[in-house]
């Protein structure tokens, strides 16, 4: 059983590190690393030739009629990748990270469908809205959940563990692209009725000129941008925030939506951290978070307030103890491995 691996550049945000955690649980289950250094200049003509000899090196050592694993999307070889396969008779785990027609960034349909699914044994997605989507697109292909993904780490971070300022407000984390156009809702959140939270935001594109009251009066606190391996150990609240868009009433826009089919890898990293999560209620995580009580799933941010004022010191503590059960998990890469262990049986 084989994996192909490449250097992945992205280290503050979740893209990179989704992947390299997929590398670990295949590791964990005897899948060995074909090798491939992708060149950092890959954009031009001399790494592209060093990427084409990487990557034909790599599909060299591909015995005939195995199994190897791919993470969709990958790089502009996958299709070359997929090729090989076949032509050594292997059987081709896919697991789809991200699906660009549904985030508005791929118009043409049937050549993605026909990316993720060509070649492929059995596919690895999301969540059953996702699993779902695909079967109504006519995907034949056989189809394992995942449920969550994981956030592996060393060690578990350990300053989330009732860090709740009891008798206070709650603090609500939110880790990811802070620009305005991006996440222009967190702006918002000060015009809104509250006295029982206040937001730590962690990650890049940060601007306090963006801020609708003054900076001293806001509830928004800036706590920089870490690397995705640091940044569990910078967190520190009571709840972690998954909502995208431009709308403090529903998750708007074309990221907005696309909670209706993802799972954000940021709820993997609040789950990490030991926190429940405050998630929109259409969005298809909420229907984990709901079903295992590890959050609050939520349709207006204007009724956070109120919910948050309504939740009892017991509720709030069972939702704490079931993201603990769950956090472990998560560190180990045990969702993964358990969704790997069931694609193979299509293998």
């Amino acid at each position: 059983m084989y994996y192909i691996s490449r250097n992945y550049r992205s280290i503050f945000n979740a893209a990179g590190k989704a992947k390299t955690d997929c590398e670990y649980s295949l590791e964990q289950l005897d899948f060995k690393n074909l090798g491939f250094n992708q060149s950092s200049i890959a954009s031009s003509a001399k790494g592209t030739i060093k990427n084409v000899f990487g990557i034909s090196l790599a599909l060299m050592r591909l015995p005939f009629k195995s199994i190897l694993c791919t993470q969709y999307p990958n790089n502009k070889f996958r299709n070359y990748i997929m090729a090989i396969a076949r032509l050594k008779k292997s059987k081709v785990i896919t697991i789809v990270h991200d699906i660009r027609f549904l985030k508005g960034r791929h118009n043409k349909l049937e050549k993605e469908l026909n990316s993720i699914t060509k070649g492929s044994s059995v596919l690895i997605v999301h969540n059953s809205a996702m699993c779902q989507w695909l079967k109504e697109k006519g995907v034949k292909t056989p189809i394992v959940v995942l449920g969550v993904f994981d956030y592996v780490s060393k060690e578990m971070p350990q300053n989330n563990i009732d860090s709740r300022k009891r008798g206070g407000k709650f603090d609500i984390a939110y880790a990811g692209g802070l620009s305005y156009g991006k996440n222009s809702y967190l702006f918002e959140l000060d015009l809104l009725r509250n006295d029982c939270f206040q937001m730590n935001l962690y990650g890049m594109g940060y601007n306090a000129s963006s801020l609708k009251v003054d900076e001293n009066k806001s509830i928004i606190k800036y706590h920089g941008a870490f690397p995705s391996e640091q940044v569990a150990f910078k967190i520190k609240a009571d709840f972690g925030l998954v909502w995208d868009g431009v709308s403090t009433e529903e998750c708007s826009g074309a990221l907005g939506q696309y909670l209706r089919y993802n799972n954000p890898h940021k709820t993997s990293l609040y789950l990490l951290c030991g926190l429940p999560i405050i998630v929109w209620k259409e969005a298809a995580i909420s229907r984990f978070i709901v079903k295992n009580n590890l959050g609050i799933a939520i349709g207006n941010l204007k009724d956070l307030n109120k919910v948050l004022s309504n939740l009892t010191e017991d509720e709030y503590q069972e939702m704490k103890n079931n993201v603990l059960d769950v956090q472990g998990k998560v560190q180990q890469g045990e969702f993964m491995i358990s969704a790997l262990k069931k694609a193979l049986s299509y293998c």
